[in-house]
């Protein structure tokens, strides 16, 4: 008897298709990355599609080190820069799992470095700095969805000049020493009226040290990194690892790349330094992350080790910002997304053509060097994207590889 197939059965059983879950075209991903190193708009490229527990996609293009002639390839180590603020919200989580702070309560109660704010409101008739009272404290959710105020431009205000004279996130400092610089200093704004990217997640490692008892580092590694088998997760690199990191580049206007002095790409991880920031510094692999992206996807539990309750994961992915917050800074600029605890979330489809694809309830992050992890759960995809140049979005990858993924999908599709 003939048997009618649907037409994504038969895409299902074509050849590029995952026969585990049929929605990701590999040779339509494929295809989308290569475009990008063929063309030589970037260096090197790879990427990791999971879909209902199953991987369905792995490639990986071009170089990660043009001068050597390094391949990229799946044991390629990173520099993952903002994508470790993720890691330190689950750490920080956990702890309030263990009930160790409530999230509306004033950051000042576990760090009485905050307990004095003041928020600048500019400069009088002789050039000096004008001030007004909190309206009310900065709390933990402020600096677990950036509304708490921190300053993090880079004009040439009285504020800015007060910020860079502190250097609050001087690589020589402790997670310690800069709570005390930044709680001298002014806010930039009253505590959740905006919503602007800065050293936020800083805090919350620095709440994760004071809370555990820990250093900051060492409790990744007990907590979320042995328990997921993250071997290649670290902040400082060992001699093995410097024969599989990846090179760091400068996208120029012409569309050319130039390779950072190694001396600069790696000064952070290449030594020990004070401080180890909640908000970058982590290098990683693809399948590390992706591990810690997949336990977000199962609900906090990965192959029998649970890092966090499945309702403490739906909060993280809950949009959080508030209703009157209509500055919202860069945001807008990654789609029809509100904001979480440190992961954008999608709440709309995508507009129009222009807006990368994604589903509605996806949570994602990327880092500086232009490398993006995302979840879905609806669809049940797990994505994480690595390449390494500076600086962020000067190349439409993003937007490639999200409809390159979605190709199937017509509900994530950007029209």
């Amino acid at each position: 008897m003939a048997v009618k197939l649907s037409a994504l059965a038969v895409l299902a059983l074509a050849p590029g298709w995952s026969d585990a879950a049929g929605k990701v075209h590999k040779a339509t991903v494929d295809a989308a990355l290569r475009a990008l190193t063929d063309s030589k708009k970037l260096v090197g490229v790879s990427a990791l599609v999971y879909e209902n527990g199953h991987e369905v996609y792995f490639g990986a293009f071009g170089q990660a080190d043009r001068e050597a002639g390094k391949p990229m390839t799946r044991a390629t180590l990173v520099q993952i820069f903002s994508m470790t603020k993720p890691i330190t919200g689950v750490a920080l989580m956990s702890l309030y799992e263990a009930g160790k702070f409530q999230l509306d309560d004033p950051l000042s109660k576990y760090a009485p470095e905050f307990a004095d704010l003041r928020v600048y409101v500019g400069v009088d008739s002789r050039g000096g700095a004008l001030y007004e009272p909190l309206r009310r404290p900065v709390t933990i959710r402020d600096i677990t969805r950036h509304t708490a105020g921190f300053y993090s431009g880079t004009d040439h205000t009285l504020i800015a000049e007060m910020y860079s004279a502190a250097d609050p996130s001087a690589k020589t400092n402790t997670l310690a020493q800069e709570a005390q610089k930044l709680g001298s200093l002014p806010l930039y704004f009253q505590p959740g009226s905006r919503w602007l990217y800065g050293p936020s997640v800083d805090m919350q490692a620095l709440l994760v040290e004071r809370l555990s008892g820990m250093p900051f580092d060492s409790y990744l590694e007990q907590t979320i990194f042995k328990p997921l088998g993250m071997k290649n997760t670290r902040y400082v690199l060992r001699p093995e690892d410097k024969a599989r990191l990846a090179a760091v580049y400068d996208w120029h206007e012409n569309g050319l790349l130039s390779r950072e002095p190694d001396a600069e790409a790696f000064e952070f991880n290449s030594r020990d330094w004070p401080l180890k920031p909640g908000s970058y510094g982590l290098v990683s692999t693809l399948d590390d992350y992706m591990r810690f992206a997949r336990m977000l996807q199962n609900g906090g539990e990965l192959d029998g080790r649970r890092i966090l309750k499945t309702d403490t994961v739906r909060l993280m992915a809950t949009d959080a910002m508030p209703a009157d917050v209509t500055d919202t800074s860069w945001l807008p600029s990654k789609g029809q997304v509100g904001f979480g605890i440190d992961f954008a979330v999608r709440i709309r489809p995508p507009v129009d053509a222009h807006e990368a694809s994604g589903a509605v309830g996806e949570f994602f992050w990327d880092g500086a060097a232009d490398t993006l992890f995302w979840v879905d759960p609806k669809n049940k995809i797990t994505a994480v994207l690595f390449t390494q140049y500076r600086p962020f979005g000067k190349v439409p990858l993003h937007k490639a590889f999200r409809d390159a993924v979605y190709s199937a999908i017509p509900d994530a599709l950007a029209h």
